[in-house]
């Protein structure tokens, strides 16, 4: 049987995963629609989903659709949950995203689609709540035009909208027939349409559902559907445009199919079992996975090897998982979510590009006595959630990075309910980054006359800049093979570790690292020898090249009447904002630019009373810049390579690894 892999994305209220009980329901899955405000539904399963009436983990169901098996990914909406988004996207064949007919389009709604269209993925849209009062069909359609993509196709149109009676029909009749309008958007990318157009000729049914479907498949054009998920209204259009539009799963080549590929898979979600084990959601792309198979994973964390003790092909009793599908993996105990089985490829195993997490905050136990504990269950969430981070900090306490503080709650509730931890949290700071400002070497040869050397270890490092948005690079001038394995790799992953704090205690990024040189000594060097001198030597190279300290950044976007024009372009000035683009609106301005994270909410607190409440703000996370005057700094707690003394006294206290 084929497989599809969909997506279900929105922005937070706009009735996603009472569409995603909705689609259940009708495909026979369930026999009862849950109610999020009952705190019912499928695919919210944990208390605080319940509680709260939002989505906080991704959660997959299957249905069946004409021979068709749809496996359906249920994301969150809320923007604090965006890794959970990024971590789904890398997974799908396609997507459905729902906006509200009345709240319409929202900054988060123009985040997905563009990074959906960024992807590739084919996505249909489901415009949802035609029932509710407020409900607009014009409006929200100019509003997609204007603010998502004019390359929208309606294949459903809707009467009564905004009251409890209203009705989604299919103009063209029985079949999913694109308007003739529609040839108009299709003719962009199909010549035989743009020849019929400008030929003044009438396309054909036939012809214009080949270039829906062609284009739907690339990514270039998005079928519409107006619908309600609490009546079904629109609903039966939705499913047939699934199964017939959207692209199922590759299964790969002869050989693949026939299992002799090497496994090639993403693990995109983890969640815990009855025992507390971990049970990791996995999508394969290439070969074969069975029961007792022994795997080995890549990640951020290093490379694991494990067996598999449990495998169940979601929306199948099969036992044997093939590409295509995807399975809930036990027995992986060191596996955590973003892992890669097998080599990374391109394609389907794409990264989706949001921004990472620009705010930090420090967790304490409320109980002196469980700072332990505390730290551990951080630790348990960081598998599932690795963007988060956590590492030690000053005074026992644990950092954790984050989107935004919605994300501190729920943390805070998931310590307190699932691992019985209580927690306070200091107020969130923006995450700054460093980068090298030139080239540095250093190198440390073992000194062969002391009887007892710091470390029986040579280490010559040298650190450049890099592109941006490259991150850490790691490289090798010296031969590999001329270390053991597990001293070359001991310098690999300390070099990693090691930029977590810069000369100004900030994560390092965009630089790449070359070892230049390497050496042991016979039976006496170990891999903690490696791990022990290779941050000395790379702060000093560090050092020499010296690091430039950048703030992170929001891109904005505020509607503001004619009479605040001024006043608004002054507060922004004062807070630190660039306007970059400053546009005519029916009702008076645009403006787009760029502000520093830390200022967004006292600019959001001003508008209302510089735009007598008329004033609309939207951003988001983007990018960053470089902060003038005296950097921001950060306290360590690697035990300052810097300070040659103080850090020995470290490794001797708490051991190189640490």
């Amino acid at each position: 049987m084929a497989t599809l892999n969909i997506g279900i994305l929105a922005h937070v209220d706009a009735g996603k995963t009472s569409l995603t009980e909705r689609l259940l329901f009708d495909t026979g899955v369930i026999g009862r629609l849950g109610s999020v405000d009952a705190g019912d539904t499928q695919t919210d399963r944990g208390e605080l989903e319940r509680r709260r009436g939002i989505t906080i983990r991704s959660a997959v169901a299957s249905f069946t659709l004409d021979g068709l098996r749809v496996n359906l990914i249920d994301t969150p909406g809320h923007a604090d949950f965006v890794a959970e988004v990024e971590r789904a996207l890398a997974v799908l064949d396609g997507a459905v995203l729902v906006l509200s007919a009345v709240e319409g389009v929202q900054p988060q709604t123009r985040v997905l689609l563009r990074t959906l269209r960024d992807l590739r993925i084919p996505t249909l849209v489901f415009v949802n709540k035609i029932d509710r009062a407020g409900a607009r069909r014009d409006g929200t359609l100019e509003a997609v035009r204007r603010r998502l993509t004019p390359r929208i196709v309606p294949l459903n149109d809707v009467t009564g909208i905004g009251t409890a009676s209203a009705r989604a029909f299919r103009p063209s009749g029985p079949s999913l027939t694109p308007p003739l309008d529609a040839a108009e958007v299709l003719a962009d990318h199909d010549d035989g349409l743009l020849a019929d157009l400008v030929e003044d000729r009438e396309p054909s049914p036939e012809a214009l559902r080949r270039a829906l479907a062609a284009q739907t498949a690339d990514g270039t054009a998005h079928p519409l559907f107006f619908g309600s998920a609490v009546t079904g209204e629109g609903v039966a259009d939705l499913l047939e445009g699934i199964a017939t539009l959207l692209p199922p799963a590759p299964t790969g080549d002869a050989e693949e199919t026939a299992g002799g590929a090497e496994p090639r898979g993403t693990v995109f979600a983890i969640e815990r079992g009855p025992a507390g084990e971990k049970i990791a959601y996995l999508r394969l792309f290439a070969g074969e996975l069975r029961v007792r198979q022994k795997v080995t994973f890549h990640g951020d964390g290093g490379e694991h090897t494990g067996q598999i003790t449990s495998l169940r092909v979601v929306g199948s009793d099969a036992g044997l998982l093939t590409a295509g599908d995807i399975a809930r993996l036990g027995g992986l105990a060191d596996v955590r979510v973003g892992d890669r089985l097998g080599p990374p490829a391109d394609g389907p195993g794409r990264r989706a590009s949001f921004t990472a997490p620009s705010l930090e905050t420090l967790v304490r136990a409320d109980r002196p006595g469980e700072a332990r504990r505390l730290r551990a269950a951080l630790l348990d969430l960081a598998d599932e959630d690795p963007l988060i981070r956590a590492r030690p900090a000053p005074d026992g306490a644990t950092s954790v990075l984050l989107y935004g503080e919605v994300q501190k709650e729920v943390i805070g509730s998931r310590l307190r309910e699932e691992f019985g931890v209580e927690a306070v949290f200091e107020e969130s700071r923006p995450v700054y980054t460093e980068r090298p400002a030139g080239t540095g070497e250093a190198a440390e040869d073992m000194d062969w006359r002391r009887r007892t050397p710091d470390f029986w270890a040579t280490v010559g490092l040298r650190v450049e800049p890099a592109p941006p948005g490259s991150g850490v690079v790691f490289r090798r001038e010296v031969e590999y093979g001329a270390l053991p394995h597990a001293f070359d790799r001991a310098i690999e992953e300390t070099v990693h570790r090691t930029l977590d704090q810069g000369l100004y205690g900030w994560p390092v990024t965009d630089c790449e690292v070359v070892l230049t040189a390497s050496g042991f000594g016979g039976p006496v060097s170990t891999a903690a020898d490696f791990r022990g001198l290779t941050p000395l030597v790379l702060m000093r190279a560090l050092a020499a090249a010296g690091t430039r300290v950048y703030e992170p950044c929001h891109a904005f976007e505020t509607e503001v009447p004619e009479g605040a024009l001024s006043p608004v372009l002054a507060r922004l000035a004062a807070l630190g904002a660039t306007v970059a683009e400053q546009a005519p609106a029916p009702d008076g301005w645009t403006l787009r630019g760029e502000i520093p994270a830390r200022r967004v909410a006292e600019a959001e607190r001003s508008l209302p009373g510089l735009t007598r409440g008329e004033g609309v703000w939207t951003s988001r996370p983007s990018g960053d810049r470089p902060v003038s005057g005296d950097p921001p700094t950060r306290a360590r707690t690697d035990g300052d390579p810097l300070d040659r003394a103080a850090y020995l006294r470290h490794v001797a206290r708490n051991g190189a690894s640490t």
